[in-house]
């Protein structure tokens, strides 16, 4: 803002100046050559009368008498006047020429700036004529303004003569260059000053701002006891105050929200641990009743049926609550080793294919042709593929499920893919928040607790990886596992694509006697149809 600020300023401060200094230089110059033409008008006119008078009373009748005449007049009007002019003294065309008599000039070099339309003028004129000229120089090549003035007169014997007068303006001309000179030199000052003072205006000005941002960046940095300094009582002391106080009001609002998850993260941890110790009492109890349902009558055979169905809710919302709370504390380890995550994702589709069986889906399955070993937690990997692969099976209503595994030198990804319902674009930037659905009042068949997919990011992130998601109404989700092969890897790409062709034929399913996975020959298959 400084810099723009300065830069119009010096931009408008130019142009004023070069239009003002434009302006006075015209004026003075227009006002010193209408002061001199004056000037050199009356003494001009002075000398002619004073030339027609010394003819009119002069005896002279000869030739030789009258070049004498013009010798002595013409000496005497260059030095009697006071700019001392050149002087020229010609003989009009049609006057004849008297013997003896010739054509006088002081300065006969410059004879040429008299030209023919200039002696027509005067001759056709009973007044002054003048005409502004370039004089050269005597001593150099350089030319100066001048002024050539000329009329008729009538000398005695010899008839009609034209007398010149050549004034050289160069100490005008001087006086100009000086004047515009001090000018350029006083608009460059004065630009100059102009643009020091809008510098310490705006830099006293933009200061408080900079400051106030270099803080504002340092409580973004997780500073929080960063303060403004308050100078004085105006505005920008004002302007430090404010943010201050905002920023202590953060701070202090920072800390509570830091307190209150600090207690929510140990109450969850405690209740969670707590937890266990009834529940496995609970579920001994359980285990007794559901291995005598069959001597129960139908109704408390069906509650017994129950009750286990639902301790195993019970207890992998306590896994899945722990395991957060592990990520929560920082206490999350990654035991690594080098795996090919091929292998896990044949064992996680043998694991879904009951579940897929029993929804009707179809599951496809695309290997690479050689292992994608990578180092990664075996335990974690097979989690996240897990709740993936379950998660595109429920939403999937009956359409094919996709798993494409796929590698480069750098990284390893993994997408799963299904047909189903999709989601909008809002509700993917909240599918891996806590305890968030798209729609809490569909009906699920697995009983998820709404922390699968929280947990799996976090099972990314902790091998340095990414977990994204696609989706569109109608059209399916895509779900998009990708890793670094080797720990210390930055990952940059993946080797597979997000988002599908946006105009994507859905598949066929192949004919078969069943829906599920025929789990015998997924080993020896790189391609597995389900």
């Amino acid at each position: 803002m400084q810099l723009r600020v300065l830069t119009s300023t010096l931009v408008a401060g130019l142009v004023t100046v070069g239009l003002l200094g434009g302006y006075l230089a015209d004026s003075i110059r227009d006002g010193l050559f209408e002061q001199r033409l004056t000037e050199v008008l009356e003494e001009s006119a002075r000398s002619t009368t004073q030339a027609r008078t010394t003819f009119d009373a002069a005896p002279a009748v000869t030739g030789g008498e009258v070049q004498e005449l013009f010798l002595s007049l013409v000496r005497e009007l260059q030095v009697g006047a006071s700019s001392q002019p050149e002087v020229f003294l010609r003989r009009s065309p049609g006057t004849p020429r008297l013997n003896g008599v010739n054509d006088l000039s002081t300065r006969p070099e410059v004879g040429a700036l008299i030209t023919p339309d200039m002696r027509e003028a005067v001759r056709g004129s009973d007044v002054q004529r003048w005409v502004s000229v370039a004089v050269p120089d005597a001593e150099s090549d350089d030319e100066h303004p001048g002024l050539l003035i000329g009329s008729t007169v009538t000398v005695p014997a010899a008839g009609q003569y034209e007398l010149y007068y050549l004034y050289d303006l160069e100490s005008e001309q001087q006086t100009l260059a000086f004047v515009q000179q001090t000018l350029a030199i006083a608009g460059l000052g004065l630009v100059g000053l102009l643009g020091v003072m809008t510098w310490l205006v705006t830099w006293q000005a933009v200061q408080p701002v900079r400051t106030a941002a270099r803080v504002a960046e340092r409580l973004a940095d997780g500073n929080l006891g960063e303060r403004m300094t308050v100078r004085g009582m105006d505005e920008m002391a004002t302007l430090a105050r404010s943010f201050n106080e905002m920023a202590e009001s953060l701070e202090d609002q920072i800390f509570r929200m830091e307190q209150l998850s600090d207690l929510q993260r140990r109450f969850v941890s405690d209740v969670s641990h707590e937890l266990r110790t009834p529940l496995t009492t609970v579920r001994m109890a359980a285990e007794v009743i559901h291995a005598s349902r069959e001597e129960l009558d139908p109704a408390a055979r069906r509650s017994a049926e129950l009750l286990t169905t639902q301790l195993d809710r019970f207890e992998a919302l306590l896994a899945d609550l722990l395991e957060i709370s592990r990520f929560d504390a920082g206490a999350a380890m990654l035991d690594a080793e080098a795996q090919d995550v091929g292998e896990v994702v044949t064992l996680v589709v043998e694991q879904a294919s009951m579940l897929a069986e029993r929804r009707g889906v179809w599951l496809t399955v695309d290997l690479p042709e050689r292992p994608a070993v990578a180092d990664v937690d075996p335990r974690r990997v097979e989690r996240i593929l897990r709740n993936l692969v379950v998660n595109a099976i429920e939403h999937a209503d009956g359409k094919p499920v996709e798993i494409r595994v796929a590698a480069d030198s750098r990284a390893l990804a993994v997408t799963v893919r299904d047909h189903g319902v999709g989601m909008t674009a809002e509700a993917a930037e909240h599918v891996f928040d806590r305890f968030w659905r798209a729609d809490p009042a569909r009906a699920r068949t697995t009983g998820g607790t709404g922390l699968g997919l929280a947990i799996s990011i976090e099972d990314a992130r902790l091998h340095g990886g990414w977990l994204e998601v696609w989706g569109r109404p109608d059209r399916g989700a895509c779900f998009r596992l990708t890793l670094p092969r080797r720990a210390g890897i930055t990952l940059s790409g993946s080797p597979l694509p997000l988002e599908p062709p946006r105009e994507e034929d859905e598949p066929e399913p192949p004919v078969s006697s069943s829906p599920a996975l025929d789990p015998t020959s997924v080993p020896d298959l790189d391609r597995m149809e389900a």
